[in-house]
């Protein structure tokens, strides 16, 4: 119902849109598509006056041409508006009221209206971002890939514009994530002001105290903890989080126990690839002395990061910063003096590193 629309918009994480899905049908040719189109009640769900555009993404489509598949969507909405009262809506691909998209396959298409509007991930609070931006759903299913829970000291030595510290201090104080943006849902016919009031006020008193929380972040640079304190300011979490100035060779962990994060630079250029290629056998030493009982996780674009780094990974996760291929790269520092480890402590396969203390 329209109430779970609002609810996973307002509180999901990790998505990036709530589409909501109109139709969904065989189809032979785009004809066939404009088809399925005009026959959806588009009027009933947006004004005339409202903008829309239409994006279409396909997987083994037999179609010549997507553009052409998206002018035909684009038809049969303004058709549809035309025979309902005489005018169409215009069309906006920079920021329209409204979002259509279609997905084919070899035989279906799929039609849905997006609720959601900006994507997801753009929560509201940014006001500041660093050279390797990390987008906040991304950010948010890493802690929770990484087995992060609220309470478990979390460290990003590497903070940058604070990403990874404002997810989880909003985890851990319970406050939803799309708590200060608007959403597409609120341009439809059928929105229901009173059920979202009702959800907003729920979620507000759902929020814990704020109080200081086991979250640090650290970076060698005072312009980009400017940043990232900017960003904690506006998200209104200057007070829980502690940031201090230091190079990440330096940190010591700030519990004997927890998880470290880290968005390294993703060393483009060839000079950059060489002063990685330097740092990276220094941060394993730094692991293997100081951080045993932690687990420690790298998103990097640089694929041979576990060879330089020289410990034994425990899992490589692929995953996506928007376009960008990457890897999560995840060491699981066992404390001790080289003990070894049973095979059931450690279902993902990999042999932990042991580290001496």
């Amino acid at each position: 119902d329209l109430a779970l629309c609002y609810r996973v918009n307002l509180w999901s994480r990790v998505a990036s849109r709530v589409l909501w899905r109109l139709a969904e049908q065989a189809y032979r040719s785009e004809e066939d598509i404009y088809r399925a189109a005009l026959t959806l009640p588009w009027p009933s769900w947006f004004d005339v006056g409202q903008t829309f555009r239409v994006k279409v993404s396909a997987i083994k489509c037999p179609l010549r041409s997507l553009d052409f598949v998206t002018l035909k969507i684009k038809d049969a909405i303004c058709d549809k508006f035309r025979q309902a009262g005489g005018e169409r809506p215009s069309i906006d691909t920079a920021a329209p009221d409204m979002r259509v998209y279609a997905f084919l396959t070899a035989e279906r298409v799929s039609l849905y209206l997006d609720t959601s509007g900006e994507a997801l991930f753009k929560r509201g609070y940014r006001k500041e971002q660093g050279e390797a931006p990390l987008r906040e759903n991304l950010a948010a299913g890493i802690l929770h890939l990484a087995g992060w829970q609220p309470g478990t000291p979390l460290l990003d030595p590497m903070c940058g514009s604070g990403t990874f510290l404002i997810e989880a201090a909003q985890m851990a104080l319970n406050i939803a994530p799309g708590a200060e943006r608007w959403f597409a849902f609120e341009h439809l016919k059928n929105f229901d002001a009173d059920a979202l009031d009702k959800i907003y006020r729920e979620a507000t008193a759902a929020e814990l105290p704020k109080t200081p929380l086991p979250i640090y972040g650290s970076d060698v640079s005072s312009t980009v903890l400017m940043a990232a304190r900017a960003n904690l300011e506006a998200a209104g979490l200057e007070e829980v989080v502690t940031l201090k100035q230091i190079n990440m060779l330096d940190v010591t962990p700030p519990a004997p126990t927890g998880v470290l994060v880290a968005n390294p630079p993703y060393a483009i250029r060839i000079g950059e690839q060489e002063e990685m290629a330097q740092l990276y056998p220094k941060i394993g030493d730094l692991l293997k002395q100081k951080f045993g009982g932690w687990r420690a996780c790298f998103l990097s674009a640089v694929m041979r990061l576990a060879k330089l780094i020289r410990l034994s990974v425990s899992r490589r996760i692929p995953l996506y910063n928007g376009a960008l291929d990457c890897r999560l790269f995840v060491y699981d520092m066992v404390a001790g003096s080289n003990r070894k480890v049973k095979k059931e402590d450690n279902p993902d396969g990999a042999e932990p590193v042991s580290v001496t203390q």
